[in-house]
């Protein structure tokens, strides 16, 4: 009689152990940056995964160094990068250990931008206006991609007007204000943005080709991760959002939404296209 107690506990602690193991392979846990063009694609994502029957935990990262450190040790099972470029250096430095999973966006693309009333049209010719501009150029948080192209821009260009580091925020104001007041400005800004949709605003063309062409946005995660969890790699490899809704549901959380509010009425609206792609079969 012990040795068949003995046998059911054994069998009773497997059964556990591997009830164990599936819960965890069923919990993604995911990576973002807290920012404008990588929120929207996260929580969408974490949505398909959750109606796939995932449990799903997300970490957001400020730098890239930090996300991609948390990524190679395991911290986070997958995160949304652009590898082209923005995020290259990183990429490159730890590809071996990393996998690109899908493509999920495409697009982005990040440059000095003027109001539309200015009347010139490219990089080249904001020497010959430098006063118009008060001699500089309202940049965004240093250390950002953007920022590094922009000093690059500068020197290529021979630029006589001071790129000046500050905050997204800070921008913002100055952009609105100047825009207010039919004022000339010369920014950094990007493309998702809602301020590309709010303001009359265009990119200056650059002929040198100092920044990066449109870039796509890429989940990567942990070498290995496909084979791992092969059903979840068709869930996520399955949702793709086009650029225009990451700058609609950013144009919402400029309105007064929430980003969970605005996510949550942009998947409330495509009911149909996300159960196509949750139509994929588990094994």
């Amino acid at each position: 009689m012990k040795t068949v107690w003995k046998a059911l506990c054994a069998a009773a602690m497997v059964g556990m152990t591997m009830l164990s193991a599936h819960a965890e392979e069923k919990t993604i846990t995911i990576g973002t940056m807290s920012w404008e063009d990588l929120t929207p694609i996260t929580g969408i994502t974490k949505k398909v995964l959750e109606d796939s029957g995932y449990t799903v935990k997300v970490t957001e990262f400020s730098e890239w160094g930090i996300a991609y450190a948390a990524l190679t040790k395991g911290d986070v099972q997958i995160l949304a990068s652009q590898t082209d470029y923005v995020a290259h250096d990183y990429w490159d430095k730890n590809k071996n250990r990393l996998e690109k999973i899908s493509p999920v966006s495409h697009g982005l693309y990040q440059a000095i931008a003027v109001p539309q009333y200015v009347t010139i049209d490219s990089t080249e010719q904001l020497n010959d206006h430098a006063d118009k501009f008060g001699g500089k150029i309202v940049g965004i948080e240093p250390g950002s991609g953007l920022m590094r192209d922009a000093a690059n821009a500068v020197k290529e260009y021979d630029l006589k007007l001071q790129l000046v580091e500050g905050s997204t925020a800070a921008m913002t104001a100055a952009l609105k204000s100047a825009i207010d007041r039919k004022e000339w400005i010369a920014v950094t800004i990007w493309e998702p943005s809602w301020m590309m949709q709010k303001y009359p605003v265009k990119f200056l063309k650059d002929p040198k080709g100092v920044f990066p062409p449109p870039q796509s946005y890429y989940w990567i995660g942990q070498e290995g991760f496909s084979a791992e969890n092969p059903h979840a790699r068709e869930v996520i490899a399955s949702v793709y959002v086009p650029l225009a809704d990451i700058t609609a549901i950013n144009g919402a959380v400029s309105d007064g939404k929430s980003m969970d509010e605005a996510v949550k009425e942009w998947t409330d609206s495509h009911a149909d296209l996300l159960k196509r792609w949750e139509n994929i079969k588990s094994e």
